[in-house]
């Protein structure tokens, strides 16, 4: 299997997961708010077809008929950058539940396809820099693991068992530490960190050399939860080494866009 499989491997399995909770919901259920403030699990489930299906259509905007309908996403975007996303999914969530699953069963399949059709060294364009399918695929699975914790907290916080999977997560999480300072307009450390981090099961996950100044350990789980803002810095397990490794802790986002509040110490949005 080629890197892109793996990954979409990955995607599908956590896609899935997430699709057998919210389908057993009753119609009142999706109505239940999430950590995130003011959204449902109607909400969170619409933003994620919703950016699966916009995905699927920058993966074809190469062509005529794909670039049209992507210029038409961009021009919405670009007359409201802020809160674009965020109207959408709140647009998309006023479906009925039944709704929002056929449509986000349509759109995952979409989203492997396109991505699949995508030429070797083909790019496709995105809100930030241009995306290889293989980041694409990371970068959505980053969202849906990142929104599901969201959802199973919502119903009681009955969270499945970590698994291995959340490597995707944790590499982004290592690429995005500059990102995460230039966000915070901090310059990013010239530096490169040592981040030794303990797979659910059981192996270790290693970044960087290992003779770097400033290194972070601790589990992989809690990583994934910080650079996804799903936990405080001060309920995980994550031990650093320097300065600028704990700042980039309280800073670290694995997402594109502004900076979020991320959670206070009790697990509430800050």
């Amino acid at each position: 299997m080629s890197v892109f499989d793996d990954v979409y491997a990955d995607l599908t399995a956590e896609g899935d997961q997430l699709r057998a909770v919210v389908a057993a919901l009753d119609d009142a259920a999706w109505a239940t708010v999430t950590p995130a403030e003011g959204w449902t699990i109607a909400t969170t489930i619409a933003h994620l077809l919703w950016t699966d299906e916009v995905a699927a259509l920058a993966a074809v905007a190469h062509t005529p008929e794909g670039k049209e309908a992507w210029d038409e996403v961009v021009l919405k975007a670009i007359a409201d950058p802020t809160g674009f996303v965020d109207a959408s999914a709140f647009e998309v969530a006023e479906s009925a539940p039944a709704e929002l699953l056929a449509r986000w069963d349509a759109g995952r399949a979409a989203l492997g396809a396109a991505l699949a059709g995508v030429e070797d060294g083909q790019k496709m364009p995105w809100f930030g820099p241009p995306m290889s399918p293989t980041s694409m695929a990371t970068a959505r699975f980053m969202e849906t693991w990142a929104h599901a914790l969201d959802v199973y907290d919502a119903l009681g916080g009955d969270r499945p068992e970590p698994t291995d999977r959340i490597k995707q997560v944790a590499h982004l999480g290592v690429r995005t530490r500059n990102y995460s300072f230039s966000q915070n307009e901090l310059e990013p450390p010239a530096e490169e960190f040592r981040i030794e981090l303990t797979a659910p099961s059981g192996g270790l996950w290693v970044w960087g050399p290992d003779d770097a100044a400033q290194s972070v350990k601790g589990s992989a789980y809690d990583f994934c939860q910080l650079v996804t803002q799903r936990v405080h810095r001060d309920d995980t397990d994550l031990v650093t080494v320097g300065d600028e490794a704990e700042q980039w802790l309280t800073i670290a986002q694995a997402f594109a866009g502004p900076a979020g509040g991320g959670r206070t110490a009790d697990g509430a949005t800050a």
